[in-house]
């Protein structure tokens, strides 16, 4: 992996993406692009265009004037805030910082053409005290839209020294294994892997296993695998309680009822209930 795409926006939860970001960029010597993106187009909502026709093109046009300038401001502080922490890391890898005006997922495609390996981004931003129990708008969006595998970060940073790994044979845990086995990021860690079988799945749930397994193994993890058994969210969120685990990696979508949606009901109620860091494939 070359580049990362950091997405940040000064929150508490993007500063720990960024902690997370140079973690990565620590193990794989990545590049990272840090990305705040400005949505001005709020402000051009057909009510405050119709406010602004009604005060006059220039009151309108001086006030767009300063949040645009409050915006360059701002970014300037984000960006200096992001560069701290990478400097505090003591990792010694190339940071640049992108200020672009309009909608993150929109601006995300232009990197994706510019090849980076993954996103990273805080699972909330700016207004996640208001929302606690709610996943941010920008990050489910993300999620849905990106080609390139995504690390959810939550609130508080934590080293990862043990990693889970859920597995259920859906084409994109497939994508999910043939990443790990490609990339340095999680070698040298302990891994985890392991795969639910609902109701009486459990035989299928070890055929997910046997065939993953010797994959890892090959690619020099050691693995320790696990069928679980019930309900698919609550078995895997005890599981990385049990085992203490530092991050969970898993499919948005695969076989089973993660497959409901594009980011699918298991997916999101583990990204509301994991305290972990989740890297998810698509």
């Amino acid at each position: 992996m070359k580049r990362l795409l950091l997405c940040t926006d000064g929150s508490a939860y993007s500063g720990t993406a960024c902690r997370y970001a140079a973690w990565v960029a620590g193990r794989t010597g990545a590049r990272v692009d840090m990305l705040y993106v400005s949505n001005l187009h709020q402000y051009e909502a057909p009510f405050l265009m119709d406010l602004g026709a009604s005060l006059g093109a220039s009151p309108y046009t001086a006030v767009m004037g300063q949040l645009d300038e409050i915006e360059k401001q701002k970014a300037g502080m984000i960006k200096e805030y992001g560069l701290k922490i990478f400097a505090d890391a003591g990792v010694n890898c190339p940071v640049e910082f992108h200020h672009e005006v309009g909608i993150l997922v929109d601006a995300i495609q232009d990197y994706e053409e510019q090849e980076a390996g993954l996103v990273i981004l805080g699972k909330r931003g700016e207004n996640a005290e208001a929302a606690m129990e709610h996943l941010g708008h920008n990050m489910e969006r993300v999620v849905r839209a990106s080609k390139m595998p995504c690390l959810v970060t939550n609130r508080e940073y934590r080293e990862v020294k043990r990693v889970v790994f859920a597995y259920d044979g859906g084409e994109s845990c497939l994508k999910a294994l043939e990443w790990m086995a490609q990339s340095k990021l999680l070698k040298g860690l302990e891994l985890h892997l392991i795969s639910v079988g609902e109701g009486h799945g459990k035989g299928e749930a070890s055929g997910h296993l046997a065939k993953a397994e010797p994959k890892l193994r090959a690619a020099g993890f050691d693995v320790h695998a696990q069928v679980l058994t019930g309900n698919v969210e609550d078995s895997i969120e005890d599981y990385v309680v049990d085992v203490d685990a530092d991050l969970l990696v898993m499919g948005a979508y695969g076989h089973s009822r993660i497959r409901q949606l594009l980011i699918g009901s298991t997916t999101s109620d583990l990204l509301r209930r994991c305290r972990v860091p989740i890297l998810l494939f698509r």
